[in-house]
């Protein structure tokens, strides 16, 4: 019997199937640590509507959020590198961990905390469940496809991505990473949607959908990837 912690087993499937799922039950319930992108803080309201969301869906015992040194004090100033982030996030990691024994950890993140959490799940000392990639950042500034940190990865991933109009992953470049990573992964596309995943009106009428029922789609597969992945 393999007694490799479930986190830290590698994952080959590259199962991209997504199943209707019921909230975890309690004695699965996890915690989320749930990271800022790069330009709005733990207190903006689409990571209160994400954080809401993904505590009820989840049945999570907590969703736990931060603001990163950078972002503190009510000041709007540019980001550091990813690289330079991921002490402050892991020890954010560490304190959740020591104040939750027995619940598993998820790592969430909204774009550049995404990047981050992955970078920190890397990590030696670090042991969590699952990773949730909401907009994951794929290519730099530059243009460079970014995906050293995706294919060190060996837990359980999730990428909840935008559709054609983003230019930070396009889906194609992030389909031939997620087929070189060791670790399970799994893909939800909310089509139409820009960075932060809101979707134009001619879209959504087009489709006889509402931004509401796209979002609601997303966490309902984040759950049933958690929940696959807590059960391994």
């Amino acid at each position: 019997m393999d007694s490799t912690p479930a986190s830290k087993r590698r994952r080959h499937s590259k199962d991209n199937e997504t199943e209707a799922s019921a909230p975890l039950p309690k004695q699965m319930s996890p915690v989320v640590i749930f990271a800022h992108g790069a330009g709005a803080p733990s207190s903006s309201d689409w990571m209160l509507r994400w954080k809401s969301m993904l505590k009820e869906t989840l049945n999570a015992a907590d969703v736990v959020t931060f603001d990163y040194p950078y972002m503190s004090g009510g000041k709007k100033r540019a980001p550091p590198k990813a690289e330079k982030l991921v002490e402050f996030h892991s020890n954010i990691v560490k304190e959740t961990a020591t104040k939750y024994p027995g619940h598993p950890l998820i790592l969430a993140g909204k774009s550049m905390g995404s990047r981050v959490g992955c970078m920190v799940a890397n990590m030696e000392d670090i042991n969590v469940s699952a990773v949730l990639c909401l907009g994951y950042p794929l290519k730099g500034i530059n243009g460079a496809v970014r995906d050293e940190t995706l294919l060190q990865l060996t837990v359980p991933t999730m990428f909840v991505q935008q559709g054609s109009k983003d230019s930070l992953c396009p889906l194609e470049k992030l389909e031939t990473t997620r087929k070189k990573m060791k670790a399970l992964n799994e893909l939800h596309v909310i089509d139409g949607g820009d960075h932060s995943f809101k979707i134009g009106k001619k879209h959504l009428q087009a489709n006889g959908s509402t931004q509401d029922e796209a979002e609601v789609a997303a966490v309902e597969a984040i759950a049933a990837f958690i929940s696959k992945s807590l059960e391994r």
